[in-house]
């Protein structure tokens, strides 16, 4: 009974853990004419944080990070066309340059004089891209296994999945490459089905047993439409459209916030080769490289990326 008793105890508090997790409510912005979701708890410094795709939605970082709306003011949204928000109207709305000014006009609309940004895979790249464009609206930036290019894009990304998939499943990468010689690109229907069928899971995790943790009632966590609009049409083998438009490389050294740059020793996405160059591009800032970790370091090593965190941001 007692052993029961214990466990039942336990049981409860993990159920008002997780709860404690979906306590963030929807709210929508009207922002250029769309209304856009914004999720926002707390007091405190205020930290937006930017989603990864171009197409996830915001729940799989209210699951890795909702926990500090107890130490901040925690704001989360979903991009046009992606989550709760509306979808635009023209897919050629979808782009870099409109996430930049999505998210100013919520900072302008939750009356924040400065906020800190903390992107993640694709958003490391609106947080640049924003850092460059608004300096005066930053307090602090943390980019988590991120892109500098679009040439850093085509080839740790694409090259390197494509690599991976071909070498470790030559019998399915011939199906892939008899469709590409008969002129399907990734955003065609028939390919994606072949494509998104490779069990890869190894690219982005190290620990494939990993899964990320998000709301119990999150809805449309992806959206092909504005991943293939921003990447391009063959986006997963030729990275074109705004994303291949990117270079921050010569600007990096321009940013004076206070930034810290994550990465994964075996992130298959945003590989070390290029990861480490941020060394070279942006000097002033700190950088980490969690030797345990693919593209999720916060999920596969909690412990020393949340002190890494805590301590960048003063809450320790």
């Amino acid at each position: 009974m007692k052993i029961q008793a214990v466990l039942l105890l336990i049981l409860g508090c993990l159920s008002l853990q997780a709860q404690k997790v979906n306590v963030f409510k929807p709210k929508s912005f009207k922002i250029n004419g769309y209304n856009i979701n914004v999720e926002t708890m707390g007091k405190g410094n205020p930290v937006v944080f930017i989603a990864g795709g171009p197409g996830n939605s915001h729940d799989y970082l209210q699951g890795n990070f909702g926990h500090y709306h107890k130490d901040m003011q925690v704001v989360f949204f979903d991009g046009l066309g992606r989550g709760l928000s509306e979808d635009a109207k023209n897919a050629k709305e979808y782009s870099v340059d409109g996430d930049v000014e999505t998210l100013e006009s919520i900072r302008k609309a939750l009356k924040l004089k400065k906020w800190s940004l903390v992107g993640h895979s694709y958003g490391t790249v609106v947080a640049q891209a924003y850092a460059l464009k608004y300096p005066n609206s930053i307090d602090k930036i943390v980019l988590i296994n991120g892109f500098h290019s679009g040439l850093m894009w085509q080839e740790a990304n694409c090259d390197t999945y494509n690599f991976y998939s071909k070498t470790h499943f030559p019998e399915k990468w011939r199906l892939v490459d008899s469709l590409r010689q008969e002129g399907y690109v990734s955003s065609d229907p028939e390919f994606k089905k072949v494509y998104g069928s490779f069990p890869t899971k190894y690219i982005y995790y190290h620990n494939t047993k990993f899964s990320q943790p998000t709301p119990k009632d999150a809805k449309r966590t992806w959206s092909d439409e504005v991943y293939y609009t921003m990447v391009g049409r063959d986006g997963d083998f030729h990275v074109t459209g705004c994303i291949g438009d990117i270079d921050f490389r010569r600007q990096l050294k321009t940013i004076q916030s206070p930034t810290l740059i994550v990465a994964g020793r075996y992130d298959g996405v945003s590989t070390p080769e290029y990861a480490l160059q941020y060394k070279r591009f942006m000097p002033q800032a700190q950088f980490v490289m969690f030797e345990n970790s693919g593209h999720n370091p916060y999920l596969e090593e909690p412990k020393a990326f949340f002190e890494v965190f805590d301590q960048f941001f003063g809450l320790e």
